[in-house]
């Protein structure tokens, strides 16, 4: 085959593979920016360093984000969703009491703690200290997740009130509120100890608390 008889879709790829490389790079690019934050934080993680990671050429950071601020809330949204499907899967679990899964979401965050050795937290929780008094655009997009999960945990506490687990005189709102304000807490303790004894010690007084 001459050079003259190479038809132009012959030497392109085809638009859906150029399009799935261009949506996993992003991917890539903003999964290497979840790892480095949750560890590191954000205003520190240079973009350099997360295309070195991601293994993507130098200077293709801006194809993908017009900042450093729009990877950001990528990053953001992609951690809050990420862990908002993980959180429905624990709290959904039939084959367990409501509080059971409580219970499970608590012992499933302490292993994933334990195997990063404690060096990485919530990046919710990480960006919120960092970036709260900074950004508004990022604190109110950080406060949004919090209570998606709030209320998300609020569900499964209203399930546990109905199944005769917790008081029918409880606020279940409130107490999802309370477990989000006091469990951020304790993973940020935990990263400083670096041990999970800050996380046990916060569940084991919350569900103290609230079980009948």
């Amino acid at each position: 085959m001459t050079a003259s008889s190479i038809t132009p879709s012959a030497t392109r790829r085809p638009r859906a593979q150029r399009s799935l490389e261009r949506g996993s790079t992003r991917e890539t690019l903003v999964r290497c920016g979840v790892a480095i934050c949750s560890e590191r934080g954000f205003q520190v993680t240079g973009i350099e360093e997360i295309l070195r990671l991601a293994d993507v050429p130098k200077g293709s950071f801006y194809h993908y984000f017009p900042s450093k601020r729009d990877f950001g809330l990528a990053v953001i949204d992609s951690y809050a969703d990420y862990f908002a499907r993980k959180l429905q899967r624990i709290l959904d679990d039939q084959n367990m009491s409501p509080l059971g899964r409580l219970h499970e979401f608590v012992e499933q965050a302490q292993l994933g703690m334990e195997r990063y050795e404690f060096r990485r937290g919530c990046l919710i929780g990480n960006l919120g200290q960092e970036l709260a008094s900074l950004n508004d655009e990022f604190r109110q997009r950080l406060e949004n997740v919090l209570l998606r999960w709030q209320q998300q945990t609020a569900a499964c506490l209203q399930q546990a009130q109905s199944a005769g687990e917790i008081s029918t005189d409880a606020n279940t709102n409130e107490l999802a509120e309370f477990f989000w304000i006091g469990w951020e807490g304790a993973i940020l303790r935990a990263k400083l100890t670096r041990n999970k004894e800050p996380m046990s010690l916060f569940a084991r007084y919350f569900f103290e608390r609230i079980a009948l």
